[in-house]
């Protein structure tokens, strides 16, 4: 029942598909006025109402209401089911699909299913390669709103997320969130095949990669394959020459500035990773990681042939050399062949004659950095 004709008018197109209002801008449809006057201020970029917090400015007085719950942590939206609490009602509509199970929207094209028809759209662009949202700053596209708004941050440099223990700042809600799990220490996810935690599913997902030995992203140029799309997408800029981040010290490249950024701090001596247990600091937290294996006593990886373990599972492959002889690192000079790279490097000294290792008390030089280490032995007993 309604209490006036236009409102029974009004609802009656969500049956007729009825669309009588047209943005003169680029003639999408609405059915009503109210919705066509929201959609123009995405042609205008009015955005009349500012946080009075951050600063951030919002199209719509209920949008700018939604994000000051980001500041004062308020979920009034309660799930019936599980009691999760949530910012927003749609966050909550969102929620509610775990537990019924509905996906009504199929993908024409993997049949894939999604909750929301906006989700399935946004799919569908894996597909098609559509990438309607440009950068004004550099021109680069996104298939996602929410990527570009995500990228025009690294231009303005803002950064408006703060952690309020370190206060360390993000470009987004999710980072802090995911950043706030280092000061926790929550570990929700578990694998049931060795009972390791981790932090995130995505961590979690990855490590699976360890029991299954699945390798499901490929090279289309060499067949070379990898576990995760990030290392493939690094490895093909060896054959496109895509770009590379080089280092202005030394001129050393990489394909990924955040491998850059960990090169630098070769130079800059700077180790931000420190060990809780003995105070040794690193370069990268993948360094620290591995570091306090030696802490735990675990190993992981075990070989199968002599049983033997170690922490790590690039050291096993170097290991499983041993015992496969294979030898995949030929000297150009004399034929020899090495099980390593780093034997070969060390080999191609002998012909060279360059010695790297340089003694600082009394200019002797050397082909190894342990050959170095045993002749200091001689300045400490004199």
């Amino acid at each position: 029942m309604f209490t006036s004709s236009g409102h029974l008018k009004t609802h009656s197109r969500t049956h007729t598909g009825e669309k009588p209002f047209c943005c003169c801008m680029c003639n999408k449809r609405f059915a009503h006025s109210f919705s066509l006057k929201t959609h123009l201020y995405i042609h205008t970029g009015e955005r009349r109402f500012t946080c009075v917090v951050c600063g951030k400015q919002f199209r719509h007085s209920s949008h700018m209401k939604t994000h000051t719950r980001t500041h004062t942590g308020e979920r009034p939206f309660l799930c019936q089911v599980c009691n999760k609490k949530f910012k927003s009602s749609c966050a909550l509509n969102a929620h509610a699909v775990v537990h019924t199970g509905n996906r009504l929207f199929a993908c024409v094209t993997c049949s894939k299913t999604f909750t929301h028809a906006s989700h399935l759209k946004t799919h569908a662009r894996t597909h098609t390669g559509e990438q309607p949202f440009c950068c004004k700053v550099c021109s680069k596209m996104f298939t996602h709103s929410s990527h570009l708004k995500s990228h025009v941050l690294t231009h303005t440099g803002e950064r408006p997320f703060c952690c309020k223990i370190c206060a360390k700042r993000f470009t987004q809600s999710g980072h802090l969130k995911t950043h706030m799990l280092t000061h926790t220490g929550e570990k929700r996810f578990l694998c049931e095949i060795c009972k390791k935690q981790f932090a995130l599913s995505s961590d979690l997902k990855r490590h699976m990669v360890v029991h299954t030995g699945i390798r499901p992203f490929s090279c289309s140029v060499c067949s070379k394959q990898f576990t995760q799309s990030g290392t493939l997408k690094s490895h093909l800029c060896t054959h496109t020459g895509g770009q590379l981040f080089s280092c202005i010290i030394c001129s050393k490249q990489f394909t990924q500035s955040s491998a850059l950024k960990s090169h630098i701090r070769t130079h800059t001596g700077e180790r931000p990773y420190s060990c809780e247990v003995c105070d040794r600091s690193f370069v990268s937290s993948g360094h620290l990681k591995r570091h306090m294996l030696v802490h735990s006593g675990e190993r992981r990886y075990c070989c199968e042939v002599c049983g033997k373990k170690f922490t790590q599972s690039g050291n096993l492959k170097t290991h499983m050399l041993l015992h496969t002889g294979e030898r995949r690192f030929c000297c150009e000079v004399c034929s020899r062949r090495f099980t390593l790279l780093c034997q070969l490097k060390r080999h191609l000294l002998l012909h060279t004659g360059e010695r790297p290792f340089s003694c600082e008390v009394c200019g002797g030089k050397f082909t190894q950095c342990s050959d170095l280490k045993r002749h200091m032995s001689v300045h400490v007993d004199s």
